[in-house]
């Protein structure tokens, strides 16, 4: 891999720029015009130099006094070369800085609707960290080079103009420039052979080291309760560590090829003055020429190390690019049909699964998949509650999640209303359906942001409306500034079960007429939790009772569904009413008893006298 990426990486890179053209040709036509500019104004300014050498200063020196219309011709033709010069500077790095700074967010914004449209079973194979670092800093990466782009190609019609000029001048001088300049274009690809392996790694090593840190902030809860802080420390130092020499090696060897490729240039200058001062004996030149020909070399000198700056920035660009297009090009993605359900249906909706098979792909493409479930089959009918009842890793999640359509079977079908969800837009799923997930996620953001999400038609009406309906008004109220509130990162200044209770508000909002719970209240009350289901069966506000599929564990709540499905090994072995799997499958009523033994040893030890952090010392039901 190294290897190959050493051998090509010009040719890659030089086509990451070519996109990168394709993509901007308009603000890139600006910046190289200014760098061209610049680039000519050079050339010129080291013929007007020369001519002010050669005709006003030596003569001046010869007479001992100088003519004041030759000194503010002089002057003039300086101060009009600068000024073109400074013109030509600005609209280089005007376009160039644009033009990056455009391209990193244009590709910020393609990866993320990427991952957005891309299935879950991706994201399960790509560590966050790495996907944080697609997003960032391989994005900066692969247009790191932008920035110097427009300059090295006005330097590449400089060193053509100065290349001419020199032969025009004598032939050479001229044969100095060429064996200066494509020593110097040579050196700088072999710099960039070299730095590819390096900056490839340090970049995969910069994703790593983002992953194990978001891994271990995001765990900080584990981490403590663990006393793991020593060894996550060592972890992320020890990775953290390799970066760190990854980039050493990267500086080691800017440090052998910087000072050969600052010395060249000053070498050619060096050659020239040799050179010119035999011809200058020789009379084949004049000192105006000599002095143009080395002030042009002295000059050249910082731009043509604009061509090293993207041929050393190359292999970086590629190495972004290769992990940025890895994401782009990846395959997966669930595309919506263009079948919408009629949005002013009040009614709830009808759920059907039929004969569903589904598995999760492996992590490696040569590994075989896992079937999580198989001949999957059940209903639940308009207006009614139905419970998942299994045995932890029965399937029970996996099937809240293709009712609402985050995975897809594959094979048999799961319809709403009779129509394959396969069919539906993203709106009328949307709006149709809601997913409750068994772990709450809260933004960090107001409690009405939280519930409103932006939709359009969700005031602070509806914002009550659906906290009553989920049993979160009365803490809401309580809280200092009420919908105002900022709950904090994920919620952290809410206990888990009112976490709970702001999701489902969130779902109800939307008046979904299917309703999934994935365990969605199981940090309630079980008081507050029978509440929440009576209200979801009959709303105190007269609309319409939407469909539930509830995955469930305690009695109570398995003892208000209309119908109990229960799934062993991703298959559905019983259904019926409570009472009847109680009587009759003797795994379901030992899975039901265990469930209610281990709620009562909770309910003895919980406590619902303690006061949650933002109630300001009012007292508040505990629901943790």
């Amino acid at each position: 891999m190294a290897s190959g990426t050493s051998r090509d990486v010009v040719g890659r890179g030089l086509r990451v720029l070519g996109r990168a053209i394709r993509e901007q040709p308009r603000i890139f036509a600006v910046a190289v015009t200014g760098s061209v500019l610049f680039g000519l104004m050079v050339i010129a300014s080291a013929y007007v130099v020369g001519g002010v050498v050669g005709k006003v200063v030596v003569p001046a020196v010869a007479r001992g006094s100088v003519t004041d219309g030759a000194l503010a011709l002089a002057a003039a033709a300086l101060f009009g070369i600068s000024v073109l010069r400074v013109v030509g500077i600005f609209g280089r790095r005007l376009g160039a800085g644009y033009m990056q700074y455009r391209l990193q967010a244009t590709y910020r914004r393609r990866v993320t609707r990427r991952y957005l449209d891309l299935p879950l079973a991706w994201h399960h194979r790509n560590a966050t960290g790495t996907l944080l670092s697609n997003a960032n800093s391989d994005v900066e990466a692969a247009w790191y080079p932008i920035a110097p782009l427009p300059f090295a190609v006005g330097t590449l019609v400089m060193l053509v103009g100065a290349v001419v000029s020199l032969f025009l001048t004598d032939w050479a001088l001229a044969l100095v420039g060429l064996a200066v300049f494509p020593a110097l274009f040579a050196l700088n690809v072999v710099y960039s052979r070299r730095m590819a392996p390096r900056q490839a790694r340090a970049q995969r090593l910069r994703a790593e080291v983002s992953g194990i840190a978001h891994e271990s902030f995001d765990g900080a809860l584990v981490v403590k309760t663990m006393g793991r802080e020593a060894q996550e420390t060592a972890r992320f130092a020890a990775r953290a560590g390799d970066l760190r020499d990854a980039l050493i090696s990267v500086g080691r060897l800017r440090g052998v090829f910087d000072p050969m490729l600052e010395t060249l240039p000053s070498l050619g200058t060096l050659a020239v003055l040799v050179v010119g001062a035999i011809r200058l004996r020789q009379g084949a030149i004049t000192v105006t020429e000599l002095v143009s020909v080395a002030f042009l070399f002295t000059v050249l000198a910082f731009p043509v190390r604009a061509i090293g700056w993207v041929l050393a920035e190359l292999p970086r660009s590629v190495a972004g690019w290769d992990r940025v297009r890895r994401v782009l090009d990846a395959t997966g993605e669930m595309p919506y049909g263009e079948v919408a359900l009629d949005p002013a249906t009040p009614a709830p909706a009808t759920l059907a699964f039929h004969d569903v098979h589904f598995g999760y792909e492996p992590a490696e493409a040569h590994l075989p998949g896992t079937e999580v479930l198989g001949e999957v089959t059940f209903t639940v009918p308009a207006g009614k509650t139905v419970a998942l009842v299994g045995p932890t890793g029965a399937g029970k999640s996996t099937i809240a999640s293709l009712a609402v359509r985050l995975v897809d079977p594959r094979t048999g079908t799961v319809t709403l209303d009779g129509v394959d969800v396969r069919q539906l837009t993203a709106a009328s799923l949307a709006s149709t359906v809601a997913l409750v997930a068994q772990v709450p996620f809260v933004f960090d953001d107001t409690v009405r942001a939280n519930i409103a999400l932006d939709r359009p038609g969700i005031g602070d009406e509806e914002v009550w409306a659906a906290l009553r309906l989920a049993e979160a008004d009365g803490f809401v109220a309580a809280l200092p500034e009420g919908l105002d509130t900022m709950v904090g990162e994920r919620g952290t200044s809410l206990s888990g079960g009112q976490r709970q209770r702001l999701t489902l508000a969130r779902a109800l909002a939307g008046r979904p007429r299917l309703l999934v719970l994935d365990d969605a209240t199981s940090a309630v009350d079980p008081r507050v939790e029978a509440a929440i289901l009576a209200g979801l069966r009959a709303p105190a506000d007269g609309g319409a009772p939407a469909s539930i599929l509830v995955v469930a564990y305690r009695r109570a709540t398995i003892a208000l569904a209309d119908e109990v499905i229960y799934v062993e090994q991703g298959r559905v072995v019983a259904r019926g009413t409570h009472t009847d799997l109680l009587a009759t499958v003797p795994g379901y009523a030992d899975l039901v008893t265990a469930y209610e033994q281990a709620e009562q040893e909770r309910e003895q030890t919980r406590t619902y006298d303690e006061v949650t952090p933002l109630t300001s010392g009012l007292e508040v039901e505990v629901d943790r």
